[in-house]
Formats: structure tokens, C-alpha cells, sequence
């Protein structure tokens, strides 16, 4: 199994801990087995973390063994970062490990060195901060998560959720994902590029805009546009997008597009239906669009994402 050891320090936050180990202690191969191996290590074995104490198995050394290091936040996150704990993250990030953050657990990995010259947030009232902390760091305030390939950072908690989800998917694929997200009751569809403040309307609100949501993901290989849209939420393009922006972080044709390539990954995974027709029903105007706006979104081509990611095309 693809081992995640989850990294604490003094004073983490404890629900960051929670978030970093839940979600990849629940993800499920074909719904029953796990997908991963699950650990905490920490540098010393009692571990302080608000009003209680973390007694903690593994030390530094069990980060050798692991294919994922997950960095929950800490209050403080200014305090220096022990020599042990640098020295260990630097090795591991060296042997390949992929290292992932989640809110001010990007002030480990930055003290590290291993942010210099990349993007990464942390959660926004510390934005500011980490910039000042580390200005080799490139610091994106509004968004969800940044991911690097090998270094991926969060903001704050649900954030790291997402990014946790989305780690889940780069590893296993859109379905594994989405059970995953269905156990832990998260939304599967928050891109990283999504602003950090959004603006929930209360269920059933007039000015709330889930039903059309709700409408557009059931119609996405549709031909959609802002006025379209906006037409059929009964209000004028300008105030439909403004309100789009701030009940999802982001624009409605952006939002269209994650959720087509979203629809596209089941697709792949679950069926043998053509890349051509799975282009068409998730309403993309053409296959050489579709192709170029998924290699671009997952990393893979839609052909090279199927045979990762579907045991009946893996075993063809």
C-alpha cells in the first residue's frame, strides 16, 4: 500500500491532524480494501497539542518508509523549526517522497528550503508572513491548495481536505476520490485554484445559487455560456457572474470545466465508452479539446489516465 506518514509537532492543530489522517485512513480500493498504510511520527514521542498530549509511536526514522509526508499546521508558526525535523524532511524530499502541507504547516516545509523558488499558500491571515518569513517562497494568498508535483501546500483546514481529496485522486483516480469524499461528507469538486473566502447563502435563499449548480452538473454536456446561464437563474450576466464568484471561489465557466473533467475521470475509469463520445457528453465542442483540456487538468492524457486508472484497460 502507499504508505502516508503524518508529520506532528508541538502544539499542532489538532484538527488539521485529524483532517490529514482521516482522509487517507478511509479511502477504500473497490469500497473495502484500504488504499493506504496510515502512520504518525513526530520528533519526540509525547507531542503537546493544546490541552492534551499525543503519544506518538514512530519517530523521525519511519519517515524512510513512507510514499506521502503530510504536515499539519501548528499554532506559533513562527517558532523555529528543530534541526532534527529539517534534516529529516530534506532527506526524504531527496529520496523522491512526496511532502504535502496543510495551513501553517507551510512554515515547516519552508524552513526547510524545500518552498525556495516554488508557489505555495498557507492559510490567509498568514499569507502575509510567510512571505515576509521567506521571501525566496512564491506565495499565492487565494487559493486552495498549490500543488508542485512533489511539494503541495494548503490553506487552512477545509482547504486541506481538498487537498487531501485531490491527493487521493492523483493517486487512485476520480472514484476512489469520490468514496472518499462521500465518508468523510466533503465535496468532491473544490479546485485548488478556488478563492479561499466564499460566501455560502443559506438554503433556500433567492440569490442562492445551488439548484442551478445542482442543474448544471446534471446537464454538462450542454452548451453553456455566462448569459445562458444567467438567463436561467433570472438575473443579468453581471450580477450572475459576481454571485457565481462568491458562492464557489470561482467563475461559472471555470467551475464548468473541472466539472467536465471531473465527469470525464468517471468515465475513464468506469466505462469503455470512446474518448471520442466521452468528449461529447461532457460537452466539450471537439476530442482534440477535450484531449488538450484534460492532459492540462490531470497530467495525463485522457488514453494514459484509462490505463492507469481502469483495472479492465489495465488488464486488456
Amino acid at each position: 500500500m502507499h504508505k502516508v506518514a503524518v508529520l506532528v509537532l508541538n502544539d499542532v492543530v489538532p484538527l488539521d491532524f485529524g483532517i490529514a489522517y482521516q482522509v487517507f485512513d478511509m479511502a477504500r480500493l473497490d469500497g473495502t480494501n484500504k488504499a493506504y498504510d496510515v502512520f504518525v511520527c513526530a520528533p519526540r514521542r509525547t507531542v503537546r497539542s493544546g490541552c492534551f498530549d499525543m503519544q506518538v509511536r514512530h519517530g523521525l526514522d519511519a519517515l524512510a518508509h513512507a510514499d506521502t509526508i503530510i504536515i499539519p499546521g501548528s499554532e506559533g508558526p513562527s517558532r523555529q523549526v528543530p534541526d532534527s525535523v529539517i534534516v529529516a524532511l530534506q532527506n526524504a524530499y531527496a529520496q523522491g517522497k512526496r511532502v504535502a502541507s496543510i495551513c501553517t504547516g507551510a512554515f515547516i516545509l519552508a524552513a526547510t528550503g524545500l518552498l525556495d523558488g516554488r508557489r505555495a499558500t498557507t492559510h490567509w491571515r498568514f499569507t502575509d508572513e510567510l512571505a515576509r518569513s521567506y521571501p525566496s517562497v512564491t506565495v499565492e494568498p487565494n487559493v486552495l491548495f498549490v500543488d508542485e508535483d512533489q511539494i503541495v501546500t494548503s490553506a487552512g483546514a477545509s482547504a486541506g481536505l481538498d487537498m487531501c481529496l485531490h491527493l487521493v485522486r492523483r493517486d487512485y483516480g476520480q472514484s476512489v476520490a469520490a468514496d472518499a469524499a462521500r465518508m468523510t461528507v466533503a465535496p468532491l469538486h473544490r479546485d485548488g485554484g478556488q478563492a479561499q473566502f466564499i460566501r455560502h447563502e443559506p438554503p433556500g435563499s433567492p440569490t442562492s445559487l445551488t439548484p442551478l449548480i445542482e442543474w448544471m452538473r446534471d446537464n454538462l454536456h450542454g452548451s453553456h455560456t455566462v448569459d445562458s446561464l444567467a438567463g436561467r437563474a433570472n438575473v443579468s450576466p453581471r450580477t450572475f457572474a459576481r454571485r457565481f464568484l462568491d458562492q464557489t471561489g470561482t467563475t461559472p465557466l471555470q467551475w464548468l470545466v473541472i466539472a467536465r473533467i471531473d465527469r470525464a475521470r468517471e468515465l475513464l475509469e468506469e466505462s469503455e465508452t470512446s474518448i471520442d463520445q466521452i468528449a461529447f457528453l461532457t460537452g466539450f465542442g471537439s476530442p482534440v479539446t477535450f484531449r488538450a483540456r484534460f492532459r492540462r487538468i490531470a497530467g495525463l492524457t485522457p488514453t494514459e489516465y484509462r490505463r492507469r486508472f481502469n483495472a479492465n484497460a489495465a488488464t486488456a
